[in-house]
Order: C-alpha cells, then sequence, then structure tokens
C-alpha cells in the first residue's frame, strides 16, 4: 500500500463553508468571551443531544475536571481503569479518590454488578465511562447512585450522537461530558461539553471555567480559563450541519468490518448494543491469541507494515500509570486488564473507502494460524 491509513481521520467542512461562518469575525472581532458562534453551537448542541442545558468547553478534559469541581464532591469516586488517562486524571486533579470498577466483558462499560461493592461512607460520586460508543448499564447505575445519594457524572467523549431507548445519551444522569477534540465523530478542532440538568450547577460551572469570576469586578471561587474560542465554535456549526452523514459514512465501513471479521475464531467485535442508536466511533477487536493463532501485538505489527496504523486503545489501564506507581493494584480489575493486553481499535472513520476496509480485513486473516 503505497499510501498510509491512520487510525482516524478528522471530518471537515467545505473550506468556503467555514470560511462563510467566519468571515464575520472580521467585522465583530468578537473572537471569544462566550460570542455570537459559541451561543450558536451551544444552543444548537442543547438541540441535537437533547439536553437541558450545555456548557461549552476549550476541551473535554477540562468538562470532566470542572464538573467534579462544580458538584463539590469530596472522598472517593467509582470509575473504571478502562479508560483514556483524562477521566482518572480530572478525578485526582480534584483531590478525590477514585476507586476502580471492573468492566463487563461483552460491551467494555463498568459491570454494574460490582459497584455496589465498593461503595463506602467516602464515596461521593460514580463516573461511569461510555466506551467506543457503548451505552453503560444507565438504569443500572441511576437506581444505584439514588439509593446511595450519589451524583453520576458519565464520561460520554465516546457517545455523541448516541440515542438509548429513543433518549439522547446527554439525559442521562447529573451531567455527561464529551469531547469534540480533532478525531472525534463530532469536533470543533479542540473543545468539550457538558450537558447537565442542574441549574445551579450550570451556574457554577460557567463561573469556574471563567477564572471563577462573579460579574467584572470579583471572583467568588477558584476557577480556570475553559472558554471556547469562537473559531473553534464555528468549525462545530459546520461540522454539526454534516454530522449525520458523518455518522453514515462510519457505519458503512464499520458493517464492511463486520461482514469480513465476525465469523472468525479468536476474534471478539464490539457488541450490537439492543435498544442503542449507535455513532459508530471506533471499531475494537479482540484477539485471543489461543483461538486466532497471533496476539494482538503481531497483528499491529502487521498492519504497520503495510502502513496501516491501529492503536492499542485502551492501554494500558489508568491504574497501571508511572504516575499512580504503587497506588493502586491493577489486579483488582482483571477483566480490564485483560481486554487491554488484547484489544486493538481498528482505522474508522467517514471517508474511509471500503476497499481500503478489505485491504485490512485481508491483513487481519492472513496471520491467523
Amino acid at each position: 500500500m503505497n499510501h498510509s491509513i491512520q487510525v482516524a481521520r478528522s471530518s471537515m467542512p467545505a473550506f468556503e463553508e467555514y470560511c462563510e461562518e467566519i468571515q464575520g469575525l472580521w467585522d465583530s472581532r468578537w473572537l471569544t468571551n462566550m460570542g455570537e458562534k459559541h451561543q450558536q453551537l451551544q444552543s444548537g448542541l442543547a438541540k441535537y443531544l437533547e439536553a437541558s442545558q450545555v456548557e461549552l468547553l476549550t476541551n473535554g478534559h477540562m468538562a470532566l475536571e470542572l464538573s467534579l469541581q462544580a458538584f463539590g464532591l469530596s472522598g472517593e469516586v467509582i470509575t473504571t481503569p478502562f479508560t483514556f488517562a483524562s477521566t482518572t486524571q480530572a478525578i485526582v486533579r480534584n483531590g478525590l479518590t477514585p476507586v476502580f470498577c471492573d468492566i463487563n466483558p461483552i460491551d467494555f462499560t463498568i459491570d454494574v454488578s460490582k459497584i455496589e461493592a465498593l461503595i463506602t461512607e467516602k464515596t461521593s460520586a460514580i463516573l461511569p465511562v461510555h466506551v467506543y460508543g457503548n451505552v453503560c448499564s444507565v438504569e443500572a447505575i441511576e437506581e444505584i447512585a439514588r439509593r446511595y445519594s450519589l451524583k453520576v457524572l458519565y464520561d460520554a467523549a465516546h457517545t455523541f450522537g448516541v440515542r438509548y431507548k429513543d433518549r439522547g445519551i446527554a439525559s442521562f444522569g447529573d451531567a455527561s461530558c464529551f469531547s469534540f477534540h480533532a478525531t472525534k465523530v463530532f469536533h470543533t478542532i479542540e473543545g468539550g461539553a457538558v450537558a447537565y440538568q442542574d441549574k445551579d450547577f450550570g451556574q457554577r460551572l460557567t463561573r469556574l471555567k471563567n477564572f471563577g469570576l462573579e460579574g467584572q469586578e470579583d471572583a467568588s471561587e477558584v476557577g480556570g480559563n475553559s472558554k471556547l474560542d469562537e473559531f473553534r465554535a464555528a468549525m462545530g456549526l459546520c461540522n454539526l450541519r454534516h454530522i449525520d452523514e458523518n455518522i453514515v459514512g462510519r457505519r458503512k465501513a464499520a458493517e464492511r468490518y463486520r461482514e469480513r471479521l465476525e465469523n472468525i475464531s479468536g476474534i471478539q467485535l464490539n457488541p450490537i448494543q439492543p435498544e442503542v442508536l449507535s455513532n459508530y466511533a471506533y471499531f475494537p477487536v479482540v484477539f485471543d491469541e489461543a483461538a486466532f493463532g497471533a496476539d494482538r501485538n503481531q497483528v499491529l505489527t502487521a498492519l504497520a507494515a503495510k502502513n496501516v496504523y491501529a492503536r492499542k486503545y485502551f492501554y494500558p489501564l489508568t491504574s497501571e500509570f508511572s504516575c499512580y506507581r504503587n497506588r493502586f493494584d491493577p489486579g483488582l480489575t482483571p477483566i480490564a486488564r485483560r481486554i487491554s493486553q488484547r484489544v486493538l481499535t481498528l482505522p474508522l472513520y467517514s471517508e474511509l473507502p471500503l476497499d481500503a476496509v478489505d485491504t485490512i480485513c485481508d491483513i487481519i486473516i492472513s496471520c491467523k494460524k
């Protein structure tokens, strides 16, 4: 293969469309501080996500970090180590202790049957992660949280546009945090958002993302600077117009992967969840070396030799990071650890040609012994 295939490729509007969207900024010179584009995107996202309220931020990590702060939590937060670094780092940077729950081996989300045993008098919240576009067991989580008076904050970075039982994913929990990084299904180049229900929480979140300012002359609490600028909001407005066609393109590629790989022994594919309208965010494949004849790393090497770049996502577990050495025991989440050592996410984006998908599948199948 003469050209490389990356694991992700940013969706982009037509150049002329983006230029038209930002043209007025040269007249207004209002480039940040919640200007017109910011307000338009905020309104458009609330409608698309079916969210009561939406707050835009400079990235998905700050959406998580400031949401935890805005809830005023203390003590312990139950979460999963099978996630991107941001989830755990946001908890720790708030002075909170992550308590790691294992995942279920089918859809890789938090194992709700193991949450209750981890709750102590120090527990203040549950931070589950919707993984690869897969939806957590939201009803069970809601019931546990209600029984123990816990907040539920979803890391929804992988589930923009996903619907469950005909409800937008942002309508579950006390709040849901989204990443609008350039490689996501929907992006603003860099950016993020929090969808939430409670207006008092939202007012505090708005202050925290703007230095904690209350009006122009006083800061009522210690905040940071996490405002989304007008140029990135404009990119979001353009991409929001095309989000449905973007998801259709991803679906076609995902369906071809499934056609080619679903009946091969030693390969576990991402499940099709009942009553979930997917966004086809990622296409993870879990390799069982004993049944397949090659391990995940061998497949990764074979793909790279043909200029195809998959990703070990997520690996390692966040509980295994060197910054947490000797603090957590990854052995307490054995399923998450096993999956992290066997999973590859294959290239997937809306413009991925089906013949490229076939080539990738051919390489994978050639590794089978």
